[in-house]
């Protein structure tokens, strides 16, 4: 999971951020973008969008200020410390939902969320249901996220579950162990640390509901700027078409200097896994556009990972700024 508890506000005045060529433009409107881990493939559509001037011919001077593991968008968003925010998943949204909180996801890039278990090959495990009894590394912040729909759908017990600090090494050393992860990124580097191709679990292919790539923004701008929103989702998807299907090299270049840590086989091996999964094209996109989210799609979330609740979903999102006409 790309999102955790503690917020290093700091990291706005310290960290990597991009922005466009010329830096800051008298006349456009600032959007400092916070991203929920260090820069990715999976930020790949907001960097294609800012570096072939996306965002700058629609009137924005956006910064991309690059999280890692102790950043919260969240509080970054609703705090003013940026302007909008990256959501990792639905359960981000529905927790500030229920909190009152007083941000709401604008758009969702990623129609499935590309959070996935990893087991060892020739273990027996041939389903989620197989890792049952099984020891699961996961983050703190998957415990409280897709563990309880996990535990709700398999019978999954808490003691299971072991600590996952980001850091492979446990789970490739125990054959019985299973890891999470995302599909664009562990099984490449896992394959390459453990010499073995690890099985691989796509949690949205099991009826996990999750959006992913959301954009977050604060009621106030919503409220005070919407034009800054339409032009910043216009734009990013434009910018996620493009890095996807077209020429991923402006963002690339971009990520790479932002996030040294990154590698163009890396870069390159997660746009084929977003589009042979579907990640961005695949759910409504195909017929509503690139970032699209839909009533009935977050009405069956809520079902899935709230039953019961009594929280208003339409307090967690709203449709009003997604492109018209859809980027396709």
């Amino acid at each position: 999971m790309r999102w955790h508890a503690f917020a290093l506000l700091g990291l706005i005045a310290l960290g990597g951020c991009s922005q466009g060529a010329g830096g800051a433009a008298a006349g456009r409107t600032q959007v400092r973008f916070a991203t929920d881990w260090r820069a990715e493939a999976e930020h790949g559509g907001f960097y294609e969008a800012l570096a072939t001037g996306e965002y700058a011919k629609r009137g924005l001077d956006v910064k991309i200020i690059q999280g890692g593991p102790n950043s919260n968008v969240p509080q970054l968003v609703a705090s003013g410390a940026v302007e909008l925010g990256d959501g990792s998943n639905s359960f981000i949204v529905m927790n500030l939902a229920n909190a009152h909180a007083p941000v709401r996801a604008v758009a969702a890039f990623m129609q499935k969320d590309p959070q996935v278990l990893l087991a060892h090959p020739g273990v027996g495990i041939n389903a989620i249901a197989d890792m049952k009894g099984h020891p699961i590394f996961l983050s703190d912040a998957s415990k409280s996220a897709f563990w309880p729909w996990m535990k709700a759908k398999y019978g999954f017990a808490d003691d299971q579950v072991r600590t996952y600090n980001f850091d492979s090494r446990q789970f490739i050393l125990d054959p019985q162990s299973v890891q999470e992860g995302y599909i664009t990124s562990e099984p490449y580097t896992i394959a390459k640390e453990g010499k073995f191709a690890p099985e691989v679990f796509l949690l949205a292919d099991q009826g996990y509901p999750s959006y992913a790539a959301m954009v977050l923004a604060p009621d106030r701008l919503i409220k005070s700027n919407p034009a800054a929103i339409r032009a910043f989702v216009e734009a990013s998807a434009v910018g996620w078409k493009n890095y996807l299907h077209g020429d991923p090299k402006p963002a690339d270049a971009l990520i790479l200097k932002d996030n040294p840590d990154m590698t163009e086989d890396v870069l390159a091996q997660a746009r084929e896994k977003m589009r042979q999964a579907g990640l961005v094209d695949g759910g409504d996109a195909p017929t509503l556009g690139v970032g699209a989210m839909t009533d009935a799609h977050w009405q069956g979330f809520f079902k899935v990972a709230s039953p019961g609740g009594t929280t208003n979903v339409r307090d967690a999102y709203t449709l009003q700024f997604l492109p018209n006409p859809p980027v396709k």
